[in-house]
This record gives structure tokens, sequence and C-alpha cells, in this order.
């Protein structure tokens, strides 16, 4: 099992920055080596990819709408994952979720096994 927590949401103007934290537990988050992914939800949407990172932390991926924006990163020894988040906009108001996979990369949800709670994220214009 993994347990995964994430936070640092909040409310931002457009053009800041927040950095969100995903703190991960559980035997099996080292145990398979897992991916890490960041998903968001906003209101009457699906959930949408917006980041991965392999195990590694040497391969990255990103939805194109927030390339050159966001950024992932892991510290394993610490169990974390980092999305920092730069020139925010409205658009990317939603709930932010973490979650792990065996699988990288993955951008399907179905590909992964394991979510966090979600964190909000709103962003005023």
């Amino acid at each position: 099992q993994v347990q995964l927590v994430e936070s640092g949401g909040g409310l931002v103007q457009a053009g800041g920055s927040l950095r969100l934290s995903c703190a991960a537990s559980g035997r099996t988050f080292s145990s398979y080596s897992m991916a890490m992914g960041w998903f968001r939800q906003a209101p009457g949407k699906e959930r949408e990819f917006v980041s991965a990172i392999n195990w590694g932390g040497v391969r990255t991926e990103y939805v194109d709408s927030v390339k050159g924006r966001f950024t992932v990163s892991r510290d394993n020894g610490k169990r974390m994952v980092y999305l920092q988040m730069n020139s925010l906009k409205s658009e990317d108001t939603a709930v932010y979720y973490c979650a792990a996979s065996t699988k990288y990369p993955a951008t399907n949800v179905n590909a992964y096994n394991y979510w966090g709670q979600g964190t909000q994220v709103t962003v005023s214009s």
C-alpha cells in the first residue's frame, strides 16, 4: 500500500507561484520504484494529467498547457514529490492530486494505483 498526502495549495493571484508537495508512505512506494504523477480536476471537468516523473527523477512529462511554467521533482530519501508552479493562470484553478504508478510514462488516470486526497489551487485574475 501507498499513502499520499498533498499540501501547499491555496489562493494566489495570476502570475504568482505555488509549490505543491506530496508526502508518500508505505512499503510499496520503495519496493516497486514507483513513478509519480500530478493530476488536476476543475469543477465540471474530468481529471486531467499535469505532470509525471520517473523513480530516478531524471525523466519527466508535462501536459502542453503547463510546459515552461511547472516543474516536477522528487526526493526519494524524504519520500517527497513536488510540483513548482510559476506564472499561474486562472485556468490552472483546480484540485490537484498526486498519484503513484508502477508504470512510466503514464498520462492516463487508469495507470495510477494510489491517489492522495487533493489540494485546492485557486488563481484569481
